[in-house]
C-alpha cells in the first residue's frame, strides 16, 4: 500500500473498519500521540482497554510474543490494538556496499530473522480478523525486507503533514469547536514551520478569542499569534543555552498561566532539540536564510537555531531529548504533579546546558 498522511488514516478510522496492521513512521510526538489514540479510540472502548489494549517490545528480533498475543482472543472485546515497539531492529545488516540496493538478500541463509520475516508475512496474508497491529518506528530502511513486507501488506502512516498543514490546521480547529477560514489556517501553517505541537497551542488560543463570533480569520491570526508568541520557542532555547534558569521558569510560569498544556509543551521542546540537533550539524556562521531550506524553517527561527545550537554541545542535546522524553512520560502517568514535572524539566535542561563548545 502507499504512505498515508495522519488525517488520511483518521479518515479511515471513521469508516470502522479494521485494519490488521498500522505503521506509525516518524519521530513528531504530537502526531503519533493522536494517531495512536485515534486508533484505540475506535477500535477500543474505554471499558474494555485493560484486557483488549497490549503493548510488546520485540526489540532484538524475538517476535514470538506478538505472534502469540495477535493469535490469542481478547476478553470481552471484539478487538484487541496491539502496539509494538522496536520492530526495526529486526532488520538485516548489509555484508558490504556493493550489495546494499540488496540488503535484505544478503543475509546468512540460517539466519533466524528471515524466518520470523517469512512467518510475519504469511500471518498478514491471513491475519487474525480480531487483532489490530500498530507497529511504532522511528524509520525504516527500505530496501529492507521488513519495509517490503509493510509497504505491500499494512497501512505505513508518515508522521509529517507537509503540504497539508492547513488542511491539519483546520481539523484541529473543528476539534477545538471551532473553524478557520483556508486562508488563515495557510498563515498559520508558515508561521508555526508546519509544527503540529505549535498550531494546536495557537488554536487553542485562537478558537477561545472567536468563541461565539465566527470563524478564525487572518485578521484575528496576525493580532494573537505573534502577541501571544512574544516568549517564543527560540527565546527559550536562548534561556537554557545561557543557563538562566530563573528566567526559564518564569517563561514557563507564563505559559502555564496562559493556559498552556505541559504535555503540548514538552512536544514543543522536543521538536526544538530535534532542529537544534539538526543546527549544531551547520556551520556556526551560516546566516538565517541559507539555513532556512536544510532546517524546514523560517530564515530568523534558522538563525536562533544556528545560535542556539553552537552554545551547547551535541552530548547535552542528546541529553536534553532524553530528559523531555522522560518528562513527557511522567506527565501522561496517573496524576502527575504537572507544574513540578515540568519546573524540574527545566531545571534539569539548563544544568545540561553549556556555554559554547567544539564539539
Amino acid at each position: 500500500m502507499p504512505e498515508t498522511a495522519p488525517t488520511q488514516l483518521l479518515e479511515r478510522l471513521a469508516q470502522g473498519k479494521p485494519i490488521p496492521a498500522i505503521v506509525l513512521m516518524g519521530t513528531d510526538p504530537y502526531l503519533r500521540d493522536m494517531c495512536r489514540n485515534g486508533i484505540i479510540q475506535a477500535y477500543v472502548p474505554d471499558a474494555v482497554r485493560d484486557w483488549a489494549l497490549a503493548r510488546i517490545s520485540v526489540q532484538g528480533g524475538d517476535w514470538s510474543e506478538l505472534f502469540q498475543r495477535a493469535e490469542t482472543l481478547p476478553m470481552l472485546a471484539q478487538l484487541q490494538v496491539v502496539i509494538i515497539d522496536g520492530a526495526e531492529t529486526i532488520e538485516v545488516k548489509k555484508r558490504d556496499d556493493d550489495d546494499a540496493a540488496d540488503a535484505d538478500e544478503s543475509d546468512d541463509a540460517d539466519d533466524p530473522r528471515k524466518e520470523t520475516l517469512q512467518a510475519f508475512s504469511a500471518y498478514l496474508d491471513k491475519p487474525a480478523p480480531f487483532t489490530v497491529l500498530l507497529f511504532e518506528v522511528p524509520k525504516l530502511d527500505k530496501r529492507q525486507r521488513l519495509y517490503k513486507i509493510l509497504n505491500e501488506k499494512a497501512l505505513i502512516v508518515e508522521l509529517s503533514i507537509g503540504d497539508q498543514a492547513p488542511q491539519f490546521a483546520a481539523q484541529m480547529a473543528r476539534e477545538l469547536g471551532a473553524e478557520i477560514e483556508p486562508a488563515a489556517a495557510a498563515l498559520l501553517a508558515d508561521i508555526t514551520n508546519r509544527e503540529p505541537a505549535l498550531m494546536r497551542m495557537e488554536l487553542q488560543k485562537l478558537s477561545l478569542y472567536v468563541q461565539g463570533r465566527g470563524k478564525i480569520t487572518t485578521a484575528a491570526v496576525k493580532e494573537l499569534v505573534p502577541n501571544a508568541r512574544k516568549n517564543t520557542v527560540w527565546e527559550l532555547a536562548d534561556m537554557i543555552a545561557t543557563r538562566r534558569r530563573d528566567h526559564a521558569l518564569q517563561f514557563l510560569d507564563n505559559l502555564l498561566r496562559e493556559g498552556e498544556e505541559p504535555v503540548a509543551l514538552v512536544g514543543v521542546l522536543s521538536w526544538m532539540y530535534r532542529k537544534l540537533i539538526e543546527a549544531r550539524d551547520l556551520p556556526a556562521t551560516m546566516r538565517g536564510f541559507q539555513a532556512a531550506r536544510p532546517l524546514g524553517m523560517r530564515p530568523d527561527s534558522a538563525e536562533a537555531a544556528i545560535r542556539n545550537a553552537h552554545r551547547m554541545s551535541k552530548e547535552n542535546l542528546r541529553a536534553g531529548l532524553v530528559a523531555l522524553a522522560e518528562t513527557d512520560s511522567q506527565l501522561k502517568s496517573s496524576n502527575p504533579d504537572k507544574r513540578a514535572t515540568m519546573e524540574f524539566l527545566i531545571a534539569r535542561l539548563t544544568s545540561t546546558a553549556t556555554s559554547a563548545s567544539t564539539r
